[in-house]
């Protein structure tokens, strides 16, 4: 039993260190970056369309003018890392 006691706990330590911190990380960018989210903010979607948010709805959905015309995308379709790209570019 106190064989595997070490190797158990080296185990636990990575789990923790390298994939609970980091995901809990990105929710908080995530939810920051929604929480910021306004009308007029560039921003791309997961499929690559390029737009700009006209309404934000309290269902989770948001309102984006592209070249296509007026699309309604569920929030967490928006590709974050890109759109914060484009917005650095200003």
């Amino acid at each position: 039993m106190d064989q595997l006691l070490g190797p158990l706990l080296l185990f636990v330590v990575f789990i923790v260190f390298f994939m609970v911190i980091p995901a809990q990380k990105k929710r908080k960018q995530e939810k920051s970056f929604f929480g910021e989210l306004k009308k007029g903010d560039k921003v791309v979607m997961n499929s690559g369309l390029h737009g700009k948010v006209l309404d934000i709805n309290d269902d989770g959905t948001v309102i984006i003018e592209s070249g296509a015309g007026k699309m309604k995308f569920d929030k967490a379709s928006i590709s974050i890392e890109r759109s914060k790209a484009i917005t650095a570019a200003k």
